[in-house]
């Protein structure tokens, strides 16, 4: 399918969704990290009937196309938020809560999928995606500019992976799409094939947005760990933390654990910069200048829910992770190896502050996996899981309210 055929799929059906409407009242805190099927403490909105998940298929030489066949079982609404490992508040469910009908839909090169996927059982030929014939998964074709071997990545096919991520993100835009999922990207050969600003997903989503702020965070069942900053030199890092961008951070996750992951008034946990936090100035004075002065203020003008600066050596105790919505690390090095060990299988990333929901995968190509079938698919299935339930939460909150729409 051309971009011009795209983008006519895209804009010939409309998936309801919402999106952050307001800033949350201080409430307890929730804890919760399942999904009860019925644990509502009140009347819920009423949900959409049907919530459609755009899936971008990668680096086709990577093992993201490969790994969408493992998506084919979960077909159902209720089977995939069964499947969800995160950190999250429970959905406000009753009863009498009619969940709505699940579809996802496969974009990327349709013989690369259908051959690829069959190294994970899907075998049975996909439809090609209709907005007006729903299916539980489909494809919606983009055509690769070069041919793909798995694990042998081709520049010439970088401007194929930017057409994926342009589809998802027009549908997302205008609606089509409650939600999108990435599979990985190699940065490197994007560059290579001539693309030579694109830093990453984030990035690129967040030009697309005009976003002023966006937060990575990353998650299993047990944590959250959010990111002041993200792909930096280590020696960069201090004079990158700034009380702006500090209070800039802070204010997109604290907005965004409550909207997108249901916790009421959320608690978050912020490390130090320094060994011990600094330890009264001797290790480094970031946390007495910048750091405590920040989060006193946040917390005196505008009410929020925070812990620190703790050492980061000790953040990651049960006793704080139980109370955490997110811990919130300086940098990427500091936070992520723990959150790898403890969750690397099924963990997840999403990008908060987009006016829509994105998650991914928490790994990368692994070309060396590339056409074995042998990789890992739970990270893939737990970012699904997800995404479908950020756009049902978001939709329980407030129904009338979409995806916000970015002028282009």
């Amino acid at each position: 399918m051309s971009l011009t055929a795209c983008n006519a799929a895209c804009t010939s059906a409309r998936t309801p969704t919402s999106t952050a409407a307001s800033t949350p009242t201080s409430t307890p805190a929730s804890s919760a990290t399942s999904i009860p099927a019925s644990s509502a403490t009140s009347t819920p909105a009423s949900v959409p009937a049907r919530i459609r998940i755009a899936i971008t298929t990668g680096e086709p030489a990577g093992i993201g196309p490969e790994l969408c066949g493992a998506l084919v079982p979960y077909h159902d609404t209720k089977q995939l938020l069964a499947a969800l490992k995160a950190r999250v508040a429970p959905l406000q469910l009753t009863a009498d809560t009619v969940l709505p009908e699940l579809e996802l839909v496969l974009i990327g090169d349709y013989d690369l999928l259908q051959a690829r996927m069959a190294l994970y059982g899907a075998h049975a030929p996909l439809p090609i995606f209709d907005p007006h014939q729903p299916a539980p998964i489909s494809i919606l074709p983009q055509q690769l500019r070069a041919p793909a071997q798995a694990g042998k990545m081709n520049p010439d096919n970088a401007a194929y992976v930017k057409d994926v991520l342009d589809c998802a993100l027009r549908g997302c835009n205008d609606g089509t799409f409650a939600a999108m999922v990435t599979a990985p990207i190699s940065k490197s050969i994007m560059i290579e094939g001539g693309l030579e600003h694109f830093t990453g997903h984030t990035e690129y989503l967040q030009e697309y947005a005009h976003a002023p702020e966006v937060v990575m965070v990353l998650g299993c069942d047990q944590m959250n760990v959010a990111l002041v900053t993200t792909h930096l030199p280590l020696s960069a890092v201090p004079a990158a933390i700034t009380p702006a961008k500090l209070s800039a951070i802070v204010r997109v996750l604290q907005h965004d654990l409550h909207h997108k992951f249901g916790f009421e008034n959320p608690k978050i946990y912020v490390c130090g910069l320094n060994p011990h936090a600094g330890e009264d100035g001797t290790l480094g004075r970031e946390e007495l200048d910048v750091i405590i002065p920040t989060l006193e203020q946040l917390r005196a003008q505008e009410h929020m829910n925070l812990v620190g600066p703790l050492p980061a050596d000790t953040i990651f105790q049960a006793k704080y992770l139980q109370e955490a919505a997110a811990i919130l690390a300086m940098y990427h090095d500091q936070g992520l190896p723990v959150l790898k060990y403890a969750g690397f299988e099924t963990g997840y990333n999403t990008t908060l502050g987009l006016p829509f929901i994105r998650t991914s995968v928490d790994h990368g190509t692994a070309l060396d996996l590339a056409g074995t079938g042998t990789a890992d698919p739970r990270s893939l299935i737990n970012a699904v899981s997800l995404a479908l339930y950020q756009a049902l939460h978001q939709s329980l909150r407030n129904p009338t309210v979409r995806n916000q729409a970015v002028t282009r």
